[in-house]
């Protein structure tokens, strides 16, 4: 098994371009299934997340192939409708193709993802959308076989109980082509949402109100191809950010998601950190020390503090001057990466969906082992920070997010390693 050898203890310093997202690329591979045509995505990042898509693609009949951060899909020739459960466990957002799938052929078999282990996750509203639109859905031993009853999805009303990002997702995607007009409430604002609908209407679909809670879809009898670039990750550029605090250094982000990253630029700025926004370029300049931050670190969904941001900020946090509490309110597994924080030498204490951290002088290298994706880039800037050598393993993890995490830090002037 791979490991990344960090030796800590020098500022990051340097220019550093943004990869493509991996909350964007993920569900709009899957609606390439809708369109019947060739799709040519740009800025899509190397990560096994996106090779598992692939696969997947390729299962069911797709010719997908990937280089140089392109993705080429040609979805004519569909023959299969069923994701074998192996392929469904190697990503946590695999669910998201029954709803391309579905809007494709009236029919599909999956069964639960996997991915992360986060807490739970379930499914229960896209199973219920997908019943609102006329869709069969039965269990039959952990396989999950979807018929749509007349042969085709229908439009449908929908009102989300929480906000989530992937049951619109899966909904966008089988309503696109559904007979009739489908309108979610209480769907999810996030930036990814917008830049799967943007890759839709591009395709011809007609979809308004992405980006807002209400999102109103008319159906329309058959997609088609396109080009279209990926938007940056906002979440990969949060983490860079906060490596770049955690050790007094400077950066320049470029190809950057400004206006969507400042919920996260808005809680950095607490530390004393400097930071200045042009065209879609963030710059950050970090003291020698950070403050702890003095508001409470709420996570929720989008505009508020994104969870997947919640452990980075922590890891630049372990060392600041003064307190800072969070409060986790997605997910009820998201604070695993504490131990391995607390083994460096922070001082974290964790009660339910309460971590407070007190700023210790410094941390110290150690051997840990990444727990998930956001987790074990948490580490890896917690190491990036501490004195003497750290050595993380599991960072299969990483890899799902991060595109060769281990060049961009050594492009910074860091010193990490993959062995």
């Amino acid at each position: 098994m791979q490991k990344l050898i960090v030796n800590g203890g020098k500022r990051l310093r340097g220019e550093l371009k943004l990869q493509g997202s991996k909350n964007s690329s993920l569900p709009i591979m899957a609606a390439a299934i809708l369109c019947g045509e060739e799709c040519r995505l740009d800025n899509c990042p190397e990560l096994t997340d996106i090779y598992s898509a692939a696969r997947i693609l390729n299962g069911l009949g797709c010719k997908c192939r990937f280089s140089d951060n392109t993705a080429v899909i040609d979805s004519a020739d569909i023959n299969v409708t069923e994701i074998p459960e192996k392929l469904m466990r190697e990503m946590r957002s695999s669910i998201i193709f029954m709803g391309a799938i579905l809007g494709r052929t009236g029919e599909c078999t999956v069964s639960m993802p996997g991915g992360c282990e986060l807490g739970s996750r379930p499914i229960d509203m896209h199973i219920s959308a997908m019943r609102r639109m006329g869709v069969d859905i039965r269990e039959n031993h952990g396989k999950i076989i979807c018929r749509a009853v007349s042969g085709k999805a229908h439009g449908a009303k929908i009102s989300l109980q929480f906000p989530s990002v992937g049951a619109p997702e899966t909904i966008i995607l089988c309503a696109v082509t559904a007979d009739g007009e489908t309108v979610i409430n209480n769907a999810a604002r996030e930036p990814e949402i917008c830049d799967l609908c943007g890759f839709l209407r591009a395709c011809g679909a007609e979809i308004s109100g992405d980006g807002e809670s209400r999102i109103v879809i008319k159906g329309k009898n058959r997609l088609h191809g396109c080009e279209y670039r990926i938007m940056p990750d906002r979440i990969a550029g949060a983490t860079y950010l906060a490596m770049t605090a955690a050790t007094g250094g400077e950066i320049i982000l470029t190809d950057a998601c400004v206006a969507e990253t400042e919920p996260f630029i808005s809680v950095l700025e607490q530390t004393g950190c400097s930071i200045i926004t042009y065209d879609d370029r963030i710059y950050l300049r970090s003291g020698s020390r950070l403050r702890a931050v003095r508001d409470r670190i709420r996570t929720m969904p989008h505009p508020g503090f994104p969870t997947d941001a919640q452990a980075v900020i922590m890891a630049a946090l372990v060392t600041a001057d003064g307190t800072s509490v969070f409060e986790e309110n997605i997910f009820d597994c998201r604070y695993r990466h504490t131990d391995a924080l607390v083994k460096m030498g922070a001082d974290i204490q964790v009660l339910r969906k309460i971590a407070v951290v007190k700023g210790v002088p410094e941390l110290h290298g150690a051997n840990i082992e990444a727990t998930d994706l956001r987790g074990g880039a948490a580490m890896a800037a917690a190491a990036l920070a501490a004195e003497g050598v750290s050595e993380i393993s599991g960072i299969f993890h990483i890899d799902r997010g991060y595109e060769k995490i281990e060049n961009a830090v050594r492009l910074l002037g860091g010193d990490m390693r993959r062995v």
